[in-house]
């Protein structure tokens, strides 16, 4: 099994704060990276070589950055701690930056409509989800995410940790945050006149006993090429959802009941519908993945291997950890950082990992090692 033999094949050094993004482009050759020192770094991952070094323009930490696929790796977008959302465009004469969104607070990720070399969407702190068109230039401000709330006023805005779009049909992006679903939506259902407002979810999924647990968020997700839902909880778990395990689009009722079950209670006194709660106990139940800690930093989470085979994420305790995908089983754990590791990064085609957390260097894993690796003994603690 090539996870058993990844060992670390380079260590990528030119940051000067921590790697909060790695992405690889379409082909796999060359990795792009961006820091808490606001530049962004295009690596020849396999000679370790760093290609290009720019100033992303962003004026705080840089979150994430990626290439446009279709665009021969010269137009990158970015987004950051500064709430920007910015077009890096590589030209022979160097590399021209500009402003195309902005949201209040920071923005954690941005995610590309698959294929398309114009459009992607980003969300904020602020709660928003925003689709940027390169063409046009436009930034439309599709929704503002916001809690499930009751009628009796004021209801949170949720802040936005993650969005993916499901690589099988474009049409669906989700959404993760500051509470306890995964949000599933489809852009088909939006009109571009502004005619409808266009903020309510398709599907929520929650693990049934989060459900009303006002202390838990999202920090991460990813969708597999099957599009199973992967969700990973802060001070929490990992879960993966399959799409019938969804909980609809009305998971709570807007009104609370006189003399129900305390533990059927929402934190806001709201109460889970009696067919979301049906809904919830006869589903087939989110396969689980434990082990590593997920507390200190906004963590991603990812699938790894073909066929999205296996789960991977980085822990508070510096390792990355890779389990099974079907059955949950633990087979990896690796020391990957001194500190934290945020980000782990598959290549598109091959069993290569990319690496970044609290150090300032990317360690690129190859499964190179003679020998197959063991879990280690004092993995429970």
């Amino acid at each position: 099994d090539l996870v058993l033999r990844l060992d670390i094949y380079k260590k990528l050094e030119k940051h000067r704060g921590c790697v909060n993004t790695v992405s690889f482009n379409a082909d796999g050759n060359i990795l792009v990276s961006g820091s808490d020192d606001r530049r962004v770094i295009l690596w020849d991952w396999e000679t370790g070589n760093a290609k290009l070094v720019f100033q992303s323009g962003h004026v705080n930490n840089v979150f994430q950055a990626k290439f446009m696929p279709y665009t021969d790796d010269r137009c990158l977008v970015t987004c950051a701690a500064d709430g920007q959302v910015r077009h890096a465009q590589i030209l022979e004469r160097g590399v021209e930056t500009r402003l195309l969104a902005k949201h209040q607070g920071q923005v954690h990720k941005l995610a590309i409509e698959p294929g398309s070399p114009h459009i992607f969407y980003t969300c904020g702190e602020d709660g928003l989800v925003q689709h940027i068109d390169l063409r046009t230039a436009a930034a439309t401000e599709l929704f503002a995410c916001h809690a499930i709330g009751d009628s009796r006023g004021f209801i949170p805005v949720i802040q936005l940790n993650d969005i993916a779009i499901d690589p099988m049909n474009p049409n669906l992006f989700a959404v993760v945050g500051s509470d306890e679903y995964a949000r599933l939506y489809d852009i088909r259902k939006y009109k571009w006149d502004g005619s409808t407002v266009f903020g309510q979810p398709t599907e929520y999924f929650c693990p049934s006993h989060l459900i009303g647990d006002d202390q838990v968020g999202i920090t991460g997700l990813a969708f597999s090429d099957q599009s199973e839902l992967l969700v990973s909880y802060n001070a929490e778990f990992i879960y993966l959802f399959t799409q019938d395990m969804g909980l609809g689009p009305n998971p709570v009722s807007s009104s609370p009941l006189s003399g129900s079950d305390a533990s059927e209670m929402g934190p806001d006194h709201s109460v889970m519908s009696a067919s979301a709660m049906e809904k919830a106990d006869e589903k087939a139940i989110p396969q689980v993945y434990k082990g590593h800690r997920n507390c200190e930093t906004v963590k991603g989470v990812s699938f790894f291997g073909p066929k999205s085979k296996y789960v991977v994420s980085g822990s508070d305790c510096g390792r990355i950890f890779i389990w099974n995908k079907k059955g949950g089983a633990l087979l990896r754990v690796m020391e990957a950082d001194k500190h934290v590791v945020n980000c782990t990064e598959s290549h598109p085609h091959t069993t290569i990992l990319a690496s970044s957390g609290i150090e300032k260097d990317i360690k690129i894993w190859t499964p190179m090692a003679a020998e197959k690796a063991t879990l280690p003994a004092n993995i429970e603690q």
